[in-house]
Parts: structure tokens; sequence; C-alpha cells
């Protein structure tokens, strides 16, 4: 009677006959999804491992001990470790300054924005006696000559 379908009971741990999987059929046929090659990489690159410098043991990521051998080589004169060395170096001045915020504009002090005032009245002065030599009429806009400019 236990074999009986009509006696099965479904509860925790025993799902209905109808949804089980079928022998030889996998729960998950596509398997596992594949991990991108730049989250492979970097999984890589952030594992320990220990190296000695300078006669001390120390853990650190393969990628620091690539970096430092890099430097190594290349500080003994390997003109392909110098090359490389160089361009990542060149690689990363660019991203900091692209991903780097530009600076702020300074704010002008009260002696600054009193230099601009006089030095845009100026040039207002300057060209509106220009105008005037251009319609050979003579204009006073300020009250001023354009010689006492």
């Amino acid at each position: 009677m236990a074999n009986d379908e009509h006696d099965y009971k479904v509860g925790p741990g025993r799902p209905p006959l109808h949804t089980r999987f079928r022998k030889g059929q996998s729960g998950n046929p596509g398997g596992r999804g594949k991990k991108q090659l730049s989250a492979l990489l970097a999984d890589a690159l952030n594992e320990p491992v220990f190296v000695t410098i300078d006669g001390e043991r120390r853990k650190t990521t393969k990628r620091e001990a690539v970096v430092l051998q890099l430097v190594d080589k290349s500080t003994s004169a390997d003109l392909r470790a110098t090359k490389m060395l160089i361009d990542m170096m060149k690689d990363v001045e660019h991203k900091v300054a692209a991903a780097a915020p530009p600076p702020e504009p300074r704010r002008l002090s009260d002696a600054d924005k009193e230099v601009v005032q006089l030095f845009v009245e100026r040039l207002r002065r300057q060209i509106l006696a220009e105008m005037a030599a251009q319609r050979t009429e003579p204009v006073d806009v300020t009250g001023e000559s354009p010689d006492d400019i």
C-alpha cells in the first residue's frame, strides 16, 4: 500500500512524484554558467602567495608579486621589462586623469573682483573708442576722450 500513488504524502523533503527528476535527467542540463575572462583574471591575480623580499617572507597577492618582479627586472636593465613598465605607468596615469573630477574654480576675493571690474570697464571704453574712430563721428559715452585711456 505504501507504493500506491494515492497513499503518497507530499510534504517537506517529499515532492510530488510527477515533478521529480527522471532517472538520468539532470536538474541543470546547461551546467554551471561560465565566468567572464575578466572575473577569472581578477580572481587569479587576487590569490594570496608568499614571497621573499630582503630575506623576509611576506604574504601578498599575485598581482603585487607580478608588479614587484616587473619593477625589479626593469631596474636591472631588462629593456622589455622597462618598456612594459613604462606602458603600464602611462595607462595608469591616463585612467587616473580621466577618473579625477575637474578641480573646483577658485572663488575671487574682493580685490580680484575689483581688478576684473576695472579691466572690463577699460576694455569697454577701448571698444567704444575704436567704434567711434571707425564711424569718424566722436561718440562720448563715458565722458572721457579716447586719449585719456
